[in-house]
């Protein structure tokens, strides 16, 4: 059955060729785009949705988060809210509920928040392990994120688990809980923070992601979220999709990623949730580097699922313009997830398409707090 979504005040494609459309239509058939272009020339189709004169943009990409958790950390907001600082080891009450919840529970929980995501226009989003740092534990969350998404990414080496030998965990990690966890992610990921005594420094970083690789996964990389360090210029070398949070960066930081293939993904939510300083999207773009955004959902640094939050925050605080943000809060993140059927509209790309009660994209960060995102059912 085709379906047609006409009236549409306002089309953001993504599309060079297309580019922004008035007065638009899309026709879709069998979840892909079969048509693209102005109203009056649309043709036929089985079923109309008429958007009222509102716009339509792109299905939102979030490219990080962290969805399979128990509990929350409202009471270490609270305390950062009254001057304590951030380095990590808050993840561990998250370790220990995640560890006591049951598979339904987690399942749940799950549900709900991915329901929350498409309820403010997200339609891709990519799930971390990270809560279990056990073998069973790890392959439980990336089993768990699997019937929700494609995009898992194994994130055992989050952080050392307490009472754990350093060194110990790091060989568990490319060890056991790999060999587990590598038929059930596309992506590895590590959390390369020498500035936290939780977290993995630059070499212990590379031994995990080599150890990755090698096992058919694709790098990414958690870096210089805390302060200047090596994560950045890592990720380059290793070839990685992206590099997230982004948020200490040296000149030379920024010329790697200038010369390389790995998107540079920003979390300002994290920035908003522990006071840290905003970094500099327009640093990034004037240098041509390829800049997403991504929301970083996990109950420590960055609470919320919306990515109209985060495109706000990237207006406001980041130096992007409404439209540069949401390029990289959809394109962008497509790139970081290494897709080119997403993020976009046009034929044969995936119907994943948000729906705003409004007649343009600019209202994305006009009106922040207001839901006015909604991934559009077809």
């Amino acid at each position: 059955m085709s379906v047609i979504v006409d009236n549409i005040a306002e089309l953001v494609t993504h599309d060079p060729e297309l580019g922004m459309l008035l007065d638009a239509a899309v026709v879709v058939e069998a979840g892909r785009i079969a048509w693209v272009g102005p109203a009056g020339q649309a043709p036929a189709a089985d079923r109309r949705i008429d958007a009222a004169g509102r716009a339509v943009v792109p299905g939102f990409v979030d490219s990080h988060a962290h969805l399979v958790f128990a509990g929350d950390r409202a009471g270490e907001f609270a305390a950062r809210m009254a001057g304590e600082s951030y380095d990590g080891g808050g993840i561990a009450s998250t370790v220990s509920a995640t560890r006591a919840a049951s598979d339904d529970e987690l399942r749940a929980l799950l549900a709900g928040r991915v329901a929350e995501l498409r309820g403010q226009g997200t339609t891709t989003v990519e799930i971390k392990s990270g809560y279990g740092l056990t073998v069973e534990d790890e392959a439980r969350a990336l089993r768990l994120a699997g019937e929700v998404t494609d995009e898992t990414t194994f994130l055992g080496a989050h952080v050392v688990p307490r009472g754990v030998d350093r060194r110990a965990y790091v060989d568990l990690v490319t060890g056991p809980i790999l060999d587990a966890c590598a038929p059930l992610a596309r992506w590895v990921d590590v959390f390369c923070e020498p500035a936290s005594p939780h977290a993995f420094d630059g070499e212990e970083s590379r031994e995990v992601l080599l150890a990755g690789m090698a096992a058919g996964l694709i790098p990414r990389v958690h870096g210089n979220q805390l302060g200047h360090g090596p994560g950045v210029r890592l990720a380059v070398e290793l070839g990685a999709a992206s590099v997230d949070h982004c948020t200490y960066l040296a000149d030379e930081d920024v010329a790697a990623l200038a010369d390389g293939e790995t998107v540079a993904t920003l979390l300002p939510a994290v920035e908003f949730s522990t006071r840290s300083p905003y970094p500099s999207a327009r640093r990034l773009l004037d240098a041509g580097v390829t800049v997403a955004l991504a929301t970083d959902c996990n109950p420590g640094t960055a609470y919320t699922s919306s990515m109209p939050f985060v495109i706000a925050l990237a207006v406001r605080e980041m130096g992007l313009t409404p439209t540069e943000a949401l390029w990289a809060a959809t394109a962008g993140g497509a790139r970081a997830l290494r897709r080119d059927d997403i993020g976009v509209v046009r034929v044969g790309a995936r119907a994943d398409l948000a729906i705003l009660d409004a007649p343009s994209h600019l209202h994305l960060a006009y009106r922040p707090g207001v839901p006015i995102a909604s991934a559009l059912d077809l």
